[in-house]
């Protein structure tokens, strides 16, 4: 079995979201501790970590309780950086792999910090015909959504991405209007199988899909 891989002082971006491996996220970036960061992993070409915010604020505030995350995050590598004016970064951002902190620490000037393992990447599953509802349907949503929405990011769906449990596990997860604290317990579970079947119970139960 292949050892997973490590990474040492991995900087971290609590957020009130969560980020699924092959997800977009769009970031406007203006506090000093994340302009930095931000800086400097455009530099290296290198990931940050997004991690779900338990408690706390994304920002912070004088008097506000620190902030309390995770354990279980997503690698988030920068595709598109601009900044309209000093002080403000607008990123484009896409997941990559999950990891797990291992230990984390607060820098002087507010920045997170952690050592983290990778978890391994979904193994591809098929979705299975009984769930191929919910693939279709995704497409009609993401289709709708580009129709009505100029910023919505997500392309169309290639088959191999509907095909796979994964994948379409993902995108509905980040679609859905359900807690943060779900959507962290469907990022976390190994099992892409098993991650797409209990997607397909919230859209039973919400109606969204047929």
């Amino acid at each position: 079995m292949t050892r997973p891989l490590a990474l040492s002082s991995l900087p971290l971006f609590p957020l009130g979201t969560v980020l699924f491996p092959g997800g977009q996220l769009a970031l406007r970036v203006f506090e000093v501790r994340y302009l930095d960061m931000v800086r400097k992993c455009q530099q290296a070409g290198a990931p940050f970590g997004v991690v779900a915010l338990r408690s706390g604020d994304e920002v912070r505030r004088p008097g506000a309780p620190q902030e309390q995350f995770h354990d279980m995050g997503t690698l988030a590598v920068i595709e598109q950086l601009a900044s309209p004016q000093s002080g403000l970064i607008h990123l484009q951002c896409r997941g990559t792999e999950r990891f797990r902190i291992q230990s984390r620490s607060q820098l002087p000037h507010g920045l997170w910090v952690a050592d983290v393992e990778q978890c391994p990447p979904d193994q591809p599953v098929a979705v299975p015909a009984d769930l191929e509802r919910i693939a279709t349907a995704l497409a009609q949503v993401i289709a709708q959504l580009r129709q009505r929405d100029p910023d919505f990011v997500q392309a169309l769906p290639q088959p191999e991405q509907l095909a796979d449990c994964g994948w379409v596990a993902n995108r509905w997860c980040e679609l859905l209007p359900v807690p943060p604290e779900l959507k962290q317990q469907l990022m976390a579970l190994d099992n892409p199988l098993l991650r797409l079947e209990l997607v397909g119970d919230v859209l039973d139960r919400t109606g969204i899909a047929p």
